[in-house]
């Protein structure tokens, strides 16, 4: 590997790591992502379950941390509140929910056989 790219990595790892300790709902999806996972393998769901929990596991966690990102950036370019601070907090907020809901309907979608 490339110089370049393990430092790239370090930053991704510096990333994940900063989200961790701060974001408590990062932590709480990362939680209920390992739940799902550990219950994808009890009940041995096939490959393209388990692929399809994966991408909706990961959009969730990534709309999360471009979530906390760019509350962050908001703030910093707008400390002062402003009613286009909260509409975009909201709007990123929207965001996240949607791709939690999706996953919770692709979950229940892909269980459902398994458990019933």
């Amino acid at each position: 590997m490339t110089k370049r790219l393990v430092k790239s990595l370090g930053f991704a790892g510096k990333g994940l790591k900063k989200v961790w300790q701060t974001e408590r709902n990062f932590r709480i999806h990362v939680v209920i992502a390992l739940l799902v996972i550990l219950l994808a393998f009890y009940l041995e769901i096939q490959s393209f379950d388990y692929l399809i929990l994966l991408l909706v596991i990961t959009l969730v966690l990534i709309l999360e941390i471009l979530n906390s990102s760019l509350e962050r950036l908001v703030d910093m370019l707008s400390p002062a509140t402003h009613h286009f601070v909260k509409e975009i907090k909201d709007l990123l907020a929207a965001a996240v929910l949607l791709s939690a809901i999706l996953a919770i309907v692709a979950g229940v979608i892909i269980f459902w056989p398994y458990l019933f």
